[in-house]
């Protein structure tokens, strides 16, 4: 019998409105509520891809900046966009909440565009005109200039910071566990979210490229502004219908503490009956709509934080569920090391991919060209075809077999992933090599500006397999580090999500710059301004095996690891949508 069935509308796992009043679940949430958060992140993500997917042209053909240098600016741009929302997580877990956190830093990310708008449209603080083939002979960029621009980019970096880590998070939060309809819902939600937001990715990466590459950079950044501004306001119509978690203190400090116990009771016998550790009673966690955890077997030596030695403040006696709020914590930092490389080649897509493009052929009919970084709109196409196939067929006919309601676990759905990153950097070597080959053939190596006679859709494979890719790595880990994560800290563990985005980003510049460096040193440069004299196909040979080498690390990785008990428990897939289909009859 549901909670709806017996008469209490009301959420059972903590959710309140923003007086902290209980909310009921026929007035708030579900899929009513994600309504108005899905088209606030389709207008969001065509301002952010508006602006990131083209960035690398704009600086190379206005900033007049070479291909390492325009390359690693966009991936450090990018790092820290991913970066940030590690602090704005932090804010909404411990302080403000997801809501309120969300609407200030919405209110950065939208000054932030606005300047940046400013900043290529107006006289005097807009970079200098140049056709001139060779960027070195152009007047240079002031300092004025590129203060505006680039305060403006990691302006709208640090708006970001609170609005990534929580939209997700505010949606899931609509979806009641404890329900057996919303919790099947919460179960494709992820996957659905995904599908949603990469609509104005795609419009992003057609429509607006095309405006910035032929109309204009004031328009082609104005448009997502504009975006933007609509995005704000469609989610701040959606308030009367949210759900709300409340913030529960900082969690690295509770996290802290567990560690610092541990510690200080190093040399104290481990106790084996459950008694002799601290935990509150479990009318206490009902209270605030929570649960305590069972002690787990992993990572024991913290087992003694919650040991019971006479010393009771803070710093020496933990609870048992503090003890494996910790350990869920920790337990999921190996794989998110295992994400590092493969974000790092996703940063290939809108940098060293869309500069493979302008080298070649982008004449479609007539006058008529493809903007090179349109070609990442084949990435989207390619996720968007991909989770639904996942969605629909896939876990399907998985589920039959593996009596899992998603399918395959996460990890599992992450490791084939990792496994088309290495095929996708296999085929963009051989591309490369064979775009090589024709620039050789027409005597064409040392020619800078000239277009190959080279459809640029040879480059379609390597888009189309980043898509799939990221259907797989990247929503799996999306939703792993969300549902994996302690319920107090939901907020932080879907920034772990984006933090492996931006350390993937900055290790792409290092990797870029080191390579760089160490190759022109040897001898022939593998990444030079004219491409046609590069040699990116040793360059991405070598991310191809760094993701083979990086996959076998995973594997060690999932080995070791113990989900969360509420997520593995068994399920009986049938019955639970037996029961779903009863609620909805009854409604």
């Amino acid at each position: 019998m549901t909670v709806e069935e017996a008469g209490d509308d009301h959420t059972k796992d903590g959710t309140v409105d923003l007086q902290g009043n209980p909310v009921r679940r026929s007035i708030r949430g579900r899929w009513k509520a994600c309504s108005f958060l899905v088209v606030y992140e389709a207008f969001e993500r065509m301002a952010y891809y508006g602006i990131s997917s083209n960035l690398v042209i704009y600086m190379t053909t206005k900033l007049h900046q070479g291909t390492v240098k325009s390359a690693n600016n966009v991936t450090n741009w990018v790092g820290t966009v991913f970066l940030t929302p590690i602090l704005g997580a932090y804010v909404a877990d411990a302080h403000l909440g997801r809501y309120r956190t969300f609407v200030i830093s919405s209110t950065i990310y939208f000054l932030g565009m606005l300047v940046l708008t400013l900043s290529v449209s107006i006289p005097g603080i807009k970079p200098p005109e140049c056709s001139m083939a060779n960027a070195e002979d152009c007047e240079q960029t002031s300092i004025l200039q590129l203060a505006v621009f680039f305060g403006a980019l990691y302006t709208l970096a640090i708006g970001t910071g609170g609005t990534k880590a929580n939209i997700s998070t505010i949606g899931a939060d609509q979806f009641d566990e404890t329900d057996p309809k919303e919790k099947i819902q919460k179960m494709s939600f992820f996957n659905w979210w995904m599908f949603s937001i990469f609509f104005g990715t795609l419009f992003a990466n057609t429509v607006l490229v095309y405006v910035q590459d032929n109309v204009g950079w004031g328009w082609g950044y104005g448009i997502p502004t504009l975006g933007l501004a609509i995005s704000i306001f469609v989610f701040l119509l959606g308030t009367p219908f949210y759900r709300h978690k409340l913030p529960t203190g900082s969690p690295f400090m509770k996290m802290t503490r567990v560690i610092v116990a541990s510690f200080r009771k190093a040399n104290a016998p481990m106790a084996r009956s459950l008694t002799q550790f601290h935990e509150l009673p479990s009318m206490e966690y009902e209270r605030k709509g929570t649960f305590p955890i069972q002690p787990t077997k992993s990572l024991r030596f913290l087992d003694r934080a919650s040991l019971k030695t006479g010393i009771t403040d803070q710093w020496n006696l933990c609870t048992i569920t503090e003890v494996e709020k910790t350990k869920q914590r920790l337990n999921m930092f190996p794989a998110m090391f295992a994400t590092f490389v493969p974000s790092a080649t996703v940063a290939q897509v809108s940098t060293l991919f869309v500069k493979q493009g302008t080298t070649l052929n982008a004449r479609i009919a007539g006058n008529f060209s493809i903007p090179p970084a349109s070609l990442t709109a084949f990435v989207t196409v390619s996720i968007l075809v991909s989770i639904v196939l996942y969605d629909r067929v896939f876990v399907k006919v998985t589920r039959k077999f593996t009596g899992n309601p998603r399918g395959i676990t996460l990890l599992q759905r992450m490791g084939v992933g990792m496994i088309f990153h290495i095929l996708l950097m296999t085929v963009a070597c051989f591309t490369e090599r064979y775009r090589l080959k024709v620039a050789a053939d027409h005597g064409l190596v040392h020619q800078k500006g000239v277009k190959l006679p080279l459809s640029i859709f040879v480059l379609l494979p390597q888009f189309m397999l980043m898509g799939i890719a990221d259907a797989f790595l990247e929503v799996a880990k999306l939703e792993f580090f969300y549902d994996q994560a302690p319920e107090c800290m939901k907020s932080l563990g879907a920034s772990y999500s984006l933090t492996s985005l931006g350390i993937g980003n900055f290790l792409s510049s290092f990797l870029l710059s080191t390579v760089s460096k160490i190759t022109k040193k040897r001898g022939k440069g593998w990444i030079l301004n004219n491409l046609n004299e590069s040699r990116l196909d040793y360059y991405y040979l070598f991310f191809a095996l760094l993701n083979f080498v990086n996959f076998l690390f995973f594997l060690v990785a999932v080995k070791f690891y113990v989900y969360r008990a509420e997520v593995t428990r068994p399920v009986d897939v049938k019955e639970e949508e037996a029961n779903v289909m009863g609620v909805e009859e009854n409604e």
